[in-house]
């Protein structure tokens, strides 16, 4: 089965990645419902999800980049089953763990935690990320990134980058250098900003990375749903035609299944 992502909105999506289901960064509020962003900050969505958690295929595992109310949020607290592996920073596990999400594994930087299906193994290693710059960062939740390796009998067969709430920071040079080959990526854009401080990555930060990591075939998200999103889409996409990848781009709508793979 070709690897694919079913965009759900903001950061969350499904994949399915050979005999597995994933689904990253659950955020279901609905269009003018607000996401708690922390230190007493709101954001109002300004789109709905595709999906509804009642409407989700059946799932092996949640991949958490971090504890932000536009990544876990209030109606996947009380929705998701609280069964379900959550995968995400250490941070995050022991607030998760206090709510009953008794399965939730924190996952320190280039720890990795495995499923298994048959001859199939799922692979999920925790890379760098950093949310907010210099001492800011402090006072935001932590965050990793995902790296998804698909193996089957032994053999590797796909790698994805799931980059999460990062910002562009010298220590994604060493994604590159430790996991080569990476056939493709989804990037969160969307150029974040509080109080004029970047808290995402717009569309000149999103073009480095692009140019640090080499994908195969890179797909943003995040990047619309909210008002602290303050670069378009279309910047990004303009910012790779300029600088000459804009064929390893593949866009996708809310709602909209596509391929992993160029």
């Amino acid at each position: 089965m070709t690897p694919e992502v079913t965009f759900v909105g903001t950061a969350t999506t499904v994949l399915r990645i050979g005999g597995f289901t994933l689904l990253t960064d659950p955020n279901f509020l609905h269009r003018g419902q607000r996401a708690y962003l922390g230190r007493g900050l709101w954001s109002k969505r300004s789109t709905d999800p595709a999906l509804t958690i009642p409407e989700l295929p059946p799932l092996d595992a949640v991949v958490l980049s971090h504890l932000h109310g536009d990544h876990f949020d209030r109606v996947a607290r009380r929705g998701l089953d609280r069964l379900l592996p959550i995968l995400t920073t250490p941070q995050a596990e022991r607030k998760l763990r206090r709510w009953g999400f008794g399965a939730a594994e924190g996952l320190p930087t280039w720890r990795a935690y495995e499923l298994h299906r048959g001859d199939e193994t799922l692979r999920l290693t925790a890379l760098p990320g950093q949310h907010g710059p210099g001492l800011l960062d402090r006072a935001l939740p932590d965050v990793m990134g995902s790296l998804i390796d698909l193996e089957q009998g032994g053999q590797r067969r796909f790698r994805l980058y799931v980059t999460g709430d990062t910002l562009r920071r010298p220590q994604l040079a060493e994604i590159p250098a430790r996991f080569p080959d990476i056939d493709a990526m989804l990037i969160h854009l969307g150029g974040t900003r509080i109080a004029g401080i970047l808290l995402t990555m717009d569309a000149r930060q999103g073009a480095d990375v692009v140019e640090l990591i080499r994908p195969r075939l890179t797909v943003p998200i995040h990047y619309d749903d909210y008002p602290v999103f303050r670069s378009p889409l279309r910047h990004f996409v303009e910012e790779a035609r300029r600088r000459g990848f804009a064929s390893q781009i593949r866009t996708v709508l809310r709602g909209e299944t596509v391929p992993l793979t160029p």
